[in-house]
């Protein structure tokens, strides 16, 4: 069933009017096979493996390299097939991280192509323990957003009501997800069976934004045709759920307020409210470990914006992010700026890129490479016009933060509820004074939250 509603959150903007996604949403997606990858130890912020491979070592593809060290982290598995040239210390975006660097070999490419692929699976003997079982061992993170491991969500003691894939893809310029739900519609609705059972939830909601009628078309026509196929159990309640475009509609509690009008209480999490959300990339991920145990190894990047020629990619995580730029026939403008992600939320890594230095190197949540011209403007004092505050999705005002974070009050940081901040740059788009409104929104979320931590510690 497709329904299609109004959206229910407050605040958001409309950062473009569909030109950027246009450079490469026709464009299907091509595998590329680097002859090294660099696999970090950390996939996501605070969350560090430990190698378990030597220089010299032989790895296969798919084989667990990496140990979790810490809460945040999933296991690491070799990218590719090949020979371990060397596990050491490297410079990333400014940290300093070990990394585990293969050298690829030829491989021979199996061209059959599994059962869950192109039709509908039988889950009814997959228990809910080989579920989680197979999320954990296969390294799933989520691969839309900070890379949570998904193990973590769906090992809830909270009761879970409702799943929600998330595939709005509300930032401007990418389009992975959008081909994934093209291309592999039946992986993607065959793991959002597996994560609905593993989840405990009654019913799953498929969610993207109206601005992919072609996406919504196909997963209906193939969840239709799954339901006639008698494989599918009456407790596998689907649903495909159009939503308006609005930015940032594919932000966790943006979603859940626009889907099932819930709202998390803060400083909570989705399942506070009987909520697990994960990317339409996860729920792929989840089939193609469970159905054809093949961990999380590769995943699809965007690269776009002023390059010769945009596209999407199937990538190994650790393809250098110079590479595929140099692949896709280079930078167009020298006066640039590259972004790991999308132009609301992702870093920018380099100003007036050559083509000479290296990046970064994809990770399990690298979703796009972005190149954009500099914009050439400087920051103007702050006007108060409080065109922060009406687009928040927050309900902050972030004016009034940054304020406080230049004066160093970190106090007035908190009581203005910097920790809610979801970093999503609609205040820093909406600005005329092009502040830095979401850097240090973010900054002052970090230091309360820091201070935050720091009194619980105390207390305990």
């Amino acid at each position: 069933m497709q329904k299609m509603q109004k959206s229910v959150f407050p605040g958001g903007v409309h950062p473009t009017d569909g030109f950027d996604k246009a450079l490469s949403m026709n464009c299907a997606v091509m595998p590329y096979r680097p002859e090294t990858v660099t696999i970090l130890s950390e996939q996501s912020f605070g969350g560090k493996c430990s190698f378990l491979v030597k220089p010299g070592e032989h790895v296969t593809e798919g084989q667990l390299i990496g140990k979790p060290e810490a809460f945040m982290a999933a296991p690491l598995h070799a990218s590719v097939s090949g020979k371990v040239l060397a596990v050491k210390e490297i410079t990333e975006q400014g940290r300093r991280l070990m990394a585990c660097i293969l050298q690829r070999e030829e491989s021979p490419v199996s061209e059959a192509e599994a059962s869950y692929k192109k039709g509908t699976a039988d889950i009814g003997l997959i228990s809910r323990e080989e579920i989680l079982t197979g999320i954990r061992d296969g390294g799933l993170t989520g691969m839309g957003g900070a890379g949570f491991p998904t193990h973590k969500k769906y090992e809830t003691d909270k009761k879970i009501t409702d799943l929600l894939i998330n595939g709005a893809e509300c930032e401007p310029f990418l389009t992975c997800d959008y081909r994934l739900m093209l291309e592999e519609g039946y992986s993607l609705l065959n793991g959002v069976r597996l994560l609905l059972k593993g989840s405990g939830a009654e019913k799953a909601y498929i969610c993207m934004e109206d601005n992919k009628p072609l996406a919504a078309e196909n997963l209906q026509k193939i969840l239709t045709e799954m339901s006639a196929s008698g494989l599918m159990s009456e407790g596998e309640n689907l649903e495909i759920r159009v939503l308006p475009t609005k930015y940032p509609q594919g932000g966790e509690r943006q979603l859940i307020q626009g889907v099932l009008g819930r709202e998390v209480p803060m400083g909570g999490l989705p399942a506070d409210v009987g909520v697990i959300v994960s990317n339409v990339g996860t729920a792929k991920a989840a089939a193609d470990m469970i159905l054809g145990n093949t961990p999380l190894t590769k995943r699809i990047v965007t690269v776009t914006g002023s390059v010769k020629n945009p596209g999407n990619y199937l990538v190994p995580v650790g393809t250098s992010a110079k590479e595929l730029i140099q692949f896709c026939g280079g930078v167009t403008t020298s006066e640039n700026r590259i972004i790991a992600g999308g132009p609301m939320t992702g870093p920018c890594v380099a100003h007036n890129w050559n083509g000479e230095n290296e990046l970064f190197h994809v990770t399990k949540n690298t979703s796009g490479i972005l190149v954009l011209p500099e914009p050439g403007y400087e920051e103007q004092p702050c006007i108060r016009c409080s065109g922060c505050e009406s687009v928040c999705p927050a309900g902050l005002v972030p004016y009034k933060i940054e304020f406080a974070l230049l004066d160093q009050d970190y106090d007035l940081c908190e009581k203005l509820y910097a920790s809610e901040c979801i970093a999503c740059g609609c205040c820093s788009y909406i600005c005329p004074a092009r502040r830095e409104l979401s850097v240090r929104t973010r900054e002052a979320r970090d230091i309360v939250k820091q201070r935050m931590r720091e009194r619980a510690v105390k207390k305990s």
